[in-house]
């Protein structure tokens, strides 16, 4: 069995919560969060898809402006098409696809801005055009790549995978605030966990990451060291045990995560939560 690298940072949130959602099976009602993030996910594995015919199609010495111009309007092509498709998802969240065009546009454009430096910046350097640069353009950047490991129950979609050469670094993507110094730590779990699983599918140290908070437009450096390592490694044997041993954890002693959190409704409602632990064949 796999489990997810996000599931190592909701067990760190609240070992509850993962609880009531894998074990329990509770269907957290329509998010926001969740259907913009689809929608994110869906829209950059199409644009990565895309960028090697956008790369080859530099022939000629090209103004940054105008790359970035066809990068944009490429990409806002993409995000409406996506944000069409989901239509009957963001109906039951409450959101307009207008609004979830605007609310998805920051990464995206994010994207597209990226993109175009990278290029522009290796063509200026480098004076490559059309199949030539695709195949010496450093870094590559990879979006939405899907990992597994084969030396732990890890699998995961990192959001980008900066490629210099033989040499891997993964980036994150997030919205929401930053924190003052330094990542979240969900976040930091998840880029660690993301950096082993490329050393163990290249075979080479991956040594650091980023998350790139995309509000703030912030970008905060994390260092892949034993120690995170080791924190990771513990993380997902709880969570296995969790999973095999089917125990209900504790309540979660922050309250203000309780506040907003969409299953306290069940959590804190000993009858409803012992008909749902009955008909999981648990005891309470």
């Amino acid at each position: 069995m796999k489990i997810s690298v996000s599931m190592l940072s909701a067990y760190l949130y609240c070992p509850r919560m993962l609880f009531l959602q894998k074990i329990l099976a509770l269907e957290e009602p329509p998010k926001e969060s969740l259907v913009l993030g689809s929608i994110r996910h869906e829209a950059f594995d199409l644009i990565n898809k895309k960028e090697e015919s956008v790369v080859k199609g530099v022939k000629e010495p090209i103004d940054f402006n105008y790359l970035l111009n066809i990068h944009k309007e490429l990409h806002s092509s993409i995000l409406k098409t996506v944000v069409i498709r989901k239509k009957a998802e963001l109906r039951e969240a409450n959101l307009g696809m207008a609004e979830a065009f605007e609310s998805s546009w920051a990464s995206v454009s994010h994207e597209s801005e990226t993109r175009a430096s990278v290029i522009f910046d290796f063509v200026q350097k480098h004076n490559l055009f059309g199949n030539e640069l695709w195949e010496k353009l450093t870094p590559k950047i990879s979006s939405e790549f899907r990992i597994e490991s084969d030396l732990m129950p890890l699998k995961g979609i990192i959001d980008q995978v900066y490629i210099y050469g033989s040499q891997y670094v993964p980036y994150e993507l997030k919205t929401g605030k930053a924190p003052r110094d330094g990542v979240w730590p969900g976040h930091k779990i998840q880029l660690g966990a993301y950096a082993m699983m490329l050393e163990e599918k290249f075979k080479i140290p991956v040594k650091e990451g980023f998350v790139y908070y995309l509000d703030s437009k912030e970008k905060r450096h994390i260092a892949v060291n034993p120690f995170l390592k080791d924190e990771i490694a513990n993380l997902v044997k709880e969570v296995m045990e969790l999973i095999e041993n089917k125990a209900l954890p504790k309540l979660c002693e922050n309250k203000a995560k309780c506040r907003a959190c969409s299953f306290k409704g069940v959590c804190y409602n000993e009858e409803l939560l012992a008909m749902h632990m009955r008909e999981a064949d648990l005891e309470i």
